[in-house]
């Protein structure tokens, strides 16, 4: 793929993920911002992103470390020479344990945890590698998903962690993820400052308890723009919002430009108000919100559909778009789109300035 560079959009084999560096760059300068403007560090999540290159240009523009879903995604960004991780998930079992001590020479990992059990097992883990392990205490603050209550029963499982002489307890995470989809901005603002709230509070009930609190963590692209000024909070997680897409701008009201695209190839025209494309589900996901083509000015879409292997769209009225044209798309949603691909090709100006290979994609366990 070196061949590629410098060379026009319009050139590349379909389908092709595609990111217009100039739109992310302002998404990113976006969200810098508000964390300079809040004073709070910026450790952005790469559960969509998956890509090394990536994370160390938003290294470069002010994130102090990234966070990951899973032990496979550390393991990637670790061996890329990234060393401030947070794991934002629960590692358990004795095989994914030991791989996650024996990343402790080469990055400094905080893993999430939220069960006694889980605590010790960590703490054997770590005593025997020699090296300690820095752990947060993951709150559930209204998603329902993982997660300690809030107040005492997080307190408690705190206090275990400081008396394990392997682990340090760095602090508590939490994911406001339930008010992500509210429209109206007062109530989205009081819904998160009533769910952050829990968190702060139980920071605070920590360190009431003796017990060091170092980090205070939350927040995502669809709220990162209130959470960010709540009092309390050290950092924010919020890292899909570089990309933007369908499902963040439609559904959770994020205003950011879109950067990420998919571009396809008109393989069919069966009627003159209908366009197959070469890309389906397998290269363009529709299970948080369906892609969007970007048509000449004046095409009118009735529907969008995605078959495996193929796009429809079944337009009001006929358009001349011969085969062998481009379609180009908006991700729908970029979490699970950027997975299904190999490559990720940055552009700049309508030409290729780079071409990363996404190592995070797969990574699972």
């Amino acid at each position: 793929m070196i061949g590629l560079i410098g060379a026009p959009k319009t050139d590349l084999d379909t389908p092709a993920l595609v990111l217009d560096l100039d739109c992310m760059q302002r998404n990113v300068a976006r969200m810098t911002g508000v964390f300079q403007q809040a004073g709070i560090g910026w450790r952005p999540h790469t559960k969509a992103i998956k890509t090394p290159a990536l994370a160390h240009l938003l290294l470069r523009a002010g994130a102090f470390g990234v966070t990951c879903a899973k032990l496979g995604e550390a393991e990637v960004m670790a061996a890329a020479g990234i060393r401030d991780i947070l794991i934002a998930n629960q590692i358990v079992g004795a095989a994914k344990i030991s791989r996650l001590v024996n990343l402790l020479p080469l990055a400094d990992v905080i893993v999430a945890v939220d069960n006694s059990d889980n605590v010790r097992q960590l703490d054997r883990a770590a005593c025997a590698k020699g090296l300690p392990l820095r752990v947060v205490v993951e709150v559930d603050i209204g998603m329902h998903r993982a997660g300690t209550a809030p107040g005492e029963p997080t307190v408690e499982l705190a206090r275990l962690i400081a008396g394990c002489p392997g682990l340090r307890l760095a602090g508590v995470m939490g994911w406001e993820g339930q008010t992500v989809k509210i429209a109206a901005r007062e109530e989205k603002q009081r819904a998160i400052e009533h769910a952050v709230g829990q968190l702060v509070a139980t920071a605070e009930a920590c360190r009431a308890a003796g017990l060091p609190v170092e980090i205070v963590s939350c927040g995502g692209t669809g709220t990162y723009q209130f959470t960010a000024f709540l009092p309390g909070i050290t950092e924010v997680q919020a890292g899909g919002g570089i990309f933007c897409d369908v499902y963040y701008h439609d559904s959770m009201h994020v205003e950011h430009e879109y950067a990420l695209s998919i571009l396809t190839t008109v393989t069919s025209r069966p009627t003159p108000t209908r366009i197959i494309c070469d890309a389906g589900k397998k290269t363009m996901s529709s299970d948080a919100a369906v892609p969007r083509p970007l048509l000449p000015d004046g095409a009118k879409v009735e529907s969008v559909s995605l078959s495996a292997e193929h796009a429809r769209i079944e337009l009001s009225a006929p358009l001349d778009l011969p085969v062998g044209s481009h379609v180009e798309w908006l991700v729908g949603y970029s979490d699970t789109t950027t997975v299904l691909h190999d490559e990720l090709i940055a552009v700049r100006n309508e030409h290729v300035e780079a071409v990363w290979p996404i190592l995070g994609r797969g990574k699972l366990r």
